[in-house]
Order: C-alpha cells, then structure tokens, then sequence
C-alpha cells in the first residue's frame, strides 16, 4: 500500500515515478494497478500502464502464422503452384504454348496484391478483364514460330507485369509515389526469389543426389511435381515477405545499386571503345545490334534501380554523376541503335522484328530524354530528385501500351 501511495502522490512527478519504478519494477507493478482505478483520468498513469503491459497485450495477439494475409498468401502460393502444374501438362503435350506458364503466377500475385490493397471494383474488374482476355486471345494463336508470334509471346510477360503493377498501386495507380513503391519492390522481390531459389537449387541436387545412391532415377518426376510447384509457390511468398518489409531485401539493394552502377559504366566504356576498336559494325551485323540493344535494356534497368534507390530529400552526390554518365551513354547507344534500326528498315524492308525493335528505341529514347532533362535540371539545382522519378513512373504506362500493341496486334498486323 505504501508504493501505492508513493505512486500516487508523485503522479505529476514523472521523474520521482521512474526512479521509484527502477528501485523495484515488480513492487511498482503490482501496485500499480489500484493506483490506476483510483486515478483513471490520469494521462501520465495512462501512458505507465501501456508501458507495463505493453508486452502483455502483445502477446494476446496472433501468430504471424494465424494472420489473414499470411493465411490467405497461402492458399494462392497453393494455387499458383498447382495451376503451374497443371499448365506444364499441357505445355508438354504441345497443346499450349509455354508462355502460358506466367498464368500461373503473375495472376495470383496480383490477387494477393488486391487482397492486400482493396482498391475500387473498377480496379479489380479491369484486373479481372484484362487477364482473361490476355489468357483467351493468347491461346487463340496459332501454334508456330512466325516472328508476329514470337514478338507477342516475348511482349506478354511486360504487359502482365504492368497488369500486376496495377494491382500493386490499387487506387492510388496515378500517383507516381506509389509507382516507384511499385518499381523498388521488383528489385527486393528479385533478389528475394534469387536467393530462396538458389537455396531450391540446392535441396533439389542434393535430394536427386540421395535418391541416385539407392539407384533411383527421380529428375523428371521431381522437376514436374517438386521443382516446378515450389517454383511457382515460392513467387507468392515472396511478394508476400518484400511486402510485410523482409529487411533482407530492403537493406540490400541500395548497397547494389551504388555498387553496380560504377561498374557497369566502366565495362560498358571499355566494351563500346573495344567494339570501335574492332570495327563492329550494328548497320550490318544484325545479331551485333541486337546484342546492341540488349546491353541498352541492361543500362536503362540499372540507371532505373540506382535512381529509384536514391532518398528522395537528398543532395546530389558522386552517385548521381555516375547515374547521369550512364544515362548519357545509354542515350548515345540507342541513338545509334535507332540509327541501324532504320538504315535497316531502309535498306530491307518492313518486318514484324524491325518494328518492334523500332518502336521500343523510339520509347527508351524519348524516356532516356526525358530522364536526361530531368536529372540536367536537379544537378543545376533547379529541381529536386523527385522530378527524376517522376521521369521514370509516368512513363511506365506508355511500355505497357506498346507492349498490349505488339502482343494483341502484331499477330493480326502480321497474319
């Protein structure tokens, strides 16, 4: 009774109550609680009694495991693994084309994401829409290796990625914040998979390992049945762990993206000085160019990373010079990959491959502009980084477009 009253005649003291709690913590404690009932109106005793029994409350909560999203997370990693495997079935009797193993994943992460983030019935009928309809028209292709076709299978997985995008920002699609979230959490998701992947990899060797000793030959079985379900499952879970903010990823792609950047500019300077060296020419050498342009979606992805990985409050640094090199020299190989592309169209003729590869350097290079400008502007203080963001996330729909372009109207453009 006696720390009950000491509590209470000190209760406009926080001083006197925190050195009378640190004498002996488990007295004050429980004494407490009457001091409490008589005093319930006092906000200092309020805050002393969600402080002791903080932990308690805690504790009443539910496991990690026992939580609607955790739950539900699951059920769809379930899902996508066995649709995979029912898709590969089909794949394998050459009945349907592989592309059509992204239904079984990228829908489901885009249904975790709608769970997640609840966004109007328009957002998730457009969802449920588009899905279909991409599923539907996909399969209603002919089954062969017209370059039209091609082009559509390569296009679908970008248009998909935009569609799961959607799900992402729910609501708030249009605001660039909330893109750049979109665009952060592919490179976290990334490296998660990559690394719970490489850790499969590994079961998988070893368990085929242990069953050869007893003269077992399982590969095939467990690459359809194992493999390919914990593939597909482990791409749900993934977006669910980068989503609930897995410090692993979170902590890890800023060091890789100021890391990376450095050195790619300077292989990319010594590849492009080598290349002049030698005396390679993309104008003729057409498997040359497309190499070309597969080194600009590799620059243009890691100046997107390193920027997007920049605090948006903070002052320019050696970072941003070396992103601002990169974009300049990306900027220089699309234009001479343009250049090529229509010496080409020129010299050869219009086909499906010259077309799309045309109209994408034309989007990159707008896009590089655009982000050039931007980033002249920030570097000359006339701007903070957030317009250079905003070069990168209102740009992202324009790629879903050309892409939805390619995949539903090349095949028809092109019959």
């Amino acid at each position: 009774m006696e720390f009950n009253n000491s509590i209470i005649e000190n209760i406009a003291n926080p001083y006197e109550l925190e050195r009378l709690y640190r004498q002996d913590p488990k007295a004050f404690k429980n004494s407490f609680l009457q001091a409490w009932e008589q005093n319930p109106d006092s906000q200092i005793l309020g805050v002393w009694y969600e402080r002791l029994h903080f932990k308690e409350t805690a504790n009443t909560e539910k496991s990690p495991l026992l939580r609607k999203d955790f739950i539900f997370m699951g059920i769809l990693a379930i899902l996508a693994g066995l649709s995979t495997r029912i898709i590969f079935h089909y794949v394998e009797q050459e009945v349907i084309t592989p592309i059509n193993l992204a239904f079984g994943i990228m829908p489901f992460i885009a249904g975790y994401f709608v769970y997640k983030n609840t966004p109007n019935k328009s957002v998730i009928y457009s969802l449920v829409a588009l899905f279909l309809i991409s599923g539907i028209y996909l399969n209603m292709l002919p089954l062969n290796y017209k370059d039209s076709i091609i082009l559509a299978y390569l296009h679908l997985p970008i248009f998909l990625w935009v569609l799961v995008g959607l799900a992402f920002t729910g609501n708030e699609y249009s605001k660039g914040s909330t893109r750049l979230a979109y665009i952060k959490f592919n490179l976290e998701y990334g490296i998660l998979y990559a690394s719970m992947a490489v850790s499969g990899m590994v079961l998988a060797a070893l368990t085929m390992q242990l069953f050869s000793f007893i003269g077992l030959d399982i590969e095939g079985f467990y690459f359809s049945n194992v493999v390919l379900f914990g593939a597909a499952a482990l791409a749900i879970v993934a977006a669910y762990l980068v989503s609930i903010n897995l410090k692993l990823a979170k902590n890890i792609t800023p060091y890789i993206a100021k890391i990376f950047s450095p050195l790619v500019l300077i292989t990319l300077l010594v590849y492009l000085i080598t290349v002049i060296w030698v005396g390679k020419n993309p104008f003729l050498d057409r498997n040359f160019l497309i190499v070309f342009n597969g080194i600009l979606l590799g620059v243009l992805a890691v100046t997107i990373f390193s920027i997007t990985e920049s605090d948006s409050d903070k002052k320019k640094n050696i970072s941003d010079y070396i992103n601002f090199a990169l974009i300049v020299l990306a900027l220089i190989i699309d234009s001479v990959a343009l250049s090529a592309i229509v010496f080409r169209l020129s010299s050869y003729g219009i086909t499906p491959n010259r077309l799309a590869v045309l109209g994408v350097n034309i989007l990159i290079w707008a896009n590089l502009i655009w982000i050039m400008v931007s980033y002249m502007r920030f570097l000359k203080k006339n701007s903070g980084p957030s317009t250079i963001q905003d070069a990168i996330t209102k740009y992202l729909p324009v790629y879903g477009l050309w892409a939805a372009f390619v995949t539903f109207l090349f095949p028809i453009i092109f019959n």
